[in-house]
């Protein structure tokens, strides 16, 4: 592992993902980008972000992507191919975060990071997950909703979050030979987990 290596996450949806994110970035004083990709994607795409937020982390459903990635190849997000904005975002936010990856370190949350890293050195992906009654319970308190709404959510995010990986890297989303490391925040704790993974982090260097 090279020194001051991008750190990827993939998360299970109500894991603490984000939050620790967040905490790694703070703890080891680098910026996070998560939500914020969606942004940067309007402006390299012109689309507009609420657009964008739309599709953000869901897979086009269908068979244009290699015809997504012959229109970034040959002009980029321009050509004149009508291709889903699902594949637009996508390949958008892929390119944004191998540039990212090339001038600085960072935190990357979700979007198929090290998949979009895949070919770096220089990076550390790791999976976070807990149980469901655990991330029932996180979502349950701050979304305000029953314990069997949240078990629903949790089934239809996952779902979405899987099915967006598999469909555009053609690999498993959470399979452990794809991460640097996996951690159980039900076990850990958001704290402590994100400590750890400063910890690794600062290792390296």
């Amino acid at each position: 592992m090279h020194k001051n290596p991008v750190i990827t996450i993939a998360r299970q949806f109500g894991s603490g993902g984000h939050e620790i994110g967040r905490r790694v970035a703070e703890l080891l004083g680098i910026k996070v980008y998560d939500k914020e990709l969606i942004q940067m994607a309007a402006e390299k795409s012109g689309y507009h972000p609420e657009v964008l937020s739309k599709v953000d982390e869901k897979a086009a459903g269908s068979l244009l992507y290699t015809l997504a990635i012959g229109a970034s190849r040959m002009g980029g997000l321009a050509g004149n191919y009508d291709i889903p904005i699902n594949d637009k975002l996508f390949i958008a936010q892929n390119e944004i975060i191998q540039e990212l990856a090339e001038k600085e370190q960072c935190v990357i949350v979700g979007r198929c990071g090290d998949y979009a890293l895949r070919h770096f050195e220089n990076k550390f992906s790791v999976f976070i997950y807990a149980d469901v009654p655990m991330r029932a319970a996180r979502i349950m308190e701050s979304r305000g909703i029953s314990e069997s709404e949240a078990k629903n959510l949790i089934a239809k995010e996952d779902k979405k979050r899987s099915g967006y990986y598999n469909f555009y890297t053609g690999q498993r989303w959470g399979a452990v030979e794809r991460y640097g490391a996996a951690f159980n925040t039900a076990v850990l704790g958001i704290e402590n987990t994100a400590k750890i993974i400063a910890d690794i982090v600062r290792s390296f260097s």
